[in-house]
């Protein structure tokens, strides 16, 4: 299930690096949770409708974003918390919560980012960043997909995920989170198989760190 949310703006800058301050918006909302730390079976979208200016993002006609899950009580939980505090970071408040139901995606394979996949593994002692031209990327997006399935008690039946490395855009994009520069991929993906399984991913997102927002995808 995915909640949209609209969100009035008082002109104010707002920090290239906010994504931790976005972060920690859907934590309140959520109020006390195991969720932190944890493999996380949501994901959520960058903040859109921004301009860029030397010092930072403006907003001049509002934003949006979205957040999915495949828990429907976190659903709950983030709707409660908004309506009890809807007020963000930097003059942004939430204006308008609009509920999206699961989407057949029955004939439905190509699936754009909504903010950038990152993969990390510890590969010889050391840690790498894959990208989407990687020949080992679809092996751990698929490997990091089934560990939220057997957490959220889904069985494999069959599918398929890669990068859409022919989109004439595909690129990387670096992203600092509390300091740390991680690039990830910015390219569509392609998954085929069950439904059951796009709907999983399209909820929960793909690759590492989608609980502190990479890796969402319309």
């Amino acid at each position: 299930m995915r909640l949209h949310l609209k969100i009035k703006s008082s002109n104010q800058t707002i920090p290239f690096d906010h994504q931790p301050l976005l972060v920690g918006c859907i934590h309140k909302w959520l109020g006390w949770n195991d969720v932190h730390g944890n493999v996380a079976l949501f994901s959520f979208s960058r903040l859109d409708g921004c301009k860029a200016t030397n010092d930072g993002f403006l907003f001049r006609n509002g934003s949006t974003f979205f957040i999915s899950t495949f828990d429907t009580d976190m659903v709950k939980q983030l709707i409660k918390g908004i309506q009890n505090d809807p007020v963000m970071f930097h003059g942004l408040t939430v204006d308008e919560i609009i509920i999206e139901q699961d989407p057949d995606l029955t004939e439905r394979d190509l699936f754009f980012t909504a903010s950038p996949i990152l993969i990390s593994r510890r590969i010889n002692d050391k840690i790498e960043q894959i990208f989407y031209d990687d020949p080992r990327a679809s092996q751990f997006l698929k490997e990091t997909i089934k560990t939220k399935m057997d957490k959220a008690g889904i069985s494999d039946d069959g599918f398929d995920i890669r990068f859409d490395t022919t989109y004439h855009k595909a690129g990387t994009k670096m992203v600092t989170y509390k300091g740390i520069k991680n690039r990830a991929s910015w390219c569509p993906v392609v998954i085929t198989g069950n439904p059951k399984i796009k709907r999983f991913i399209w909820n929960v997102g793909l690759g590492n760190s989608t609980g502190i927002g990479f890796g969402a995808i319309k």
